[in-house]
């Protein structure tokens, strides 16, 4: 194995009061090793990701590449065309889009509350998430692209103790279609940092019936996060251009 694989990052840690985790597995260790290499910027969009080469890259074996192409796939990160699997580079307008998608449906599970005074939302799952939060706040995870599973799961949560299903299955679909660019947004300690306050803040202000002010702030948490993925993304994408001009010369 790789001296590349065996220092790989492991998972962040899930709140106060945990115990340190165990190493990673072989199989998450690949997963996460091609993960962040595909992330870096080191890969050409142009490049076909086969088992045979990035198992050779990597020293593991065809099996454990096997199942992070298939984690990879499932994540957003790659895609598959009629030529294999390719990192996935999205269009400006096509995240633009997207972004505005995901806002206009997070910030309905907040209006819907004020426009129909029979909506409240679960507050004991609320609640819960909540303490999650604190326990990030209490135990800051250093930064890690995979951390954008944990904001996801805030999001669906707040949307879906407002009521609607539909909603929360929608924003799912939305959040899938993103998520790899989405990623970027968590490989700084400052924006752990950041999510993690307005996170609370938002929770805190909505169990409080503070609902107005809860739309505001989580409006201007989707908007910060928006700004930073894609002045990242539009970093991530020069780069792959610059590559893709040097394979060509």
């Amino acid at each position: 194995m790789s001296t590349e694989l065996a220092g790989a990052g492991t998972a962040p840690e899930a709140g106060p009061g945990t115990t340190a985790r165990p190493a990673p597995s072989l199989r998450e260790r690949v997963y996460l090793t091609i993960r962040d290499e595909l992330m870096s910027g080191r890969v050409s969009p142009y490049e076909r990701l086969t088992e045979e080469r990035l198992a050779e890259r990597h020293g593991a074996s065809r099996t454990p590449v096997r199942e992070a192409l298939a984690r990879l796939l499932a994540d957003g990160v790659i895609v598959r065309r009629d030529s294999g699997l390719h990192l996935y580079v999205p269009s400006f307008r096509e995240l633009t889009d997207l972004y505005e998608l995901r806002i206009t449906l997070e910030l309905r599970g907040l209006t819907r509350a004020l426009e129909d005074p029979t909506v409240h939302h679960d507050r004991p799952r609320l609640e819960a998430e909540l303490d999650r939060w604190y326990g990030f706040r209490d135990a800051t995870p250093a930064p890690d692209a995979g951390f954008v599973s944990q904001d996801e799961r805030f999001h669906a949560t707040l949307l879906d103790t407002s009521g609607n299903p539909a909603l929360t299955d929608a924003l799912a679909q939305t959040n899938q279609r993103i998520r790899s660019v989405r990623m970027y947004d968590y490989l700084t300690e400052d924006r752990m940092t950041a999510t993690i306050t307005e996170h609370i803040g938002i929770a805190e202000l909505v169990v409080r019936d503070r609902i107005p002010q809860a739309l505001e702030a989580l409006r201007a948490h989707v908007g910060a996060s928006r700004e930073v993925v894609m002045e990242r993304a539009a970093a991530a994408l020069e780069m792959t251009r610059m590559m893709a001009r040097e394979e060509q010369r």
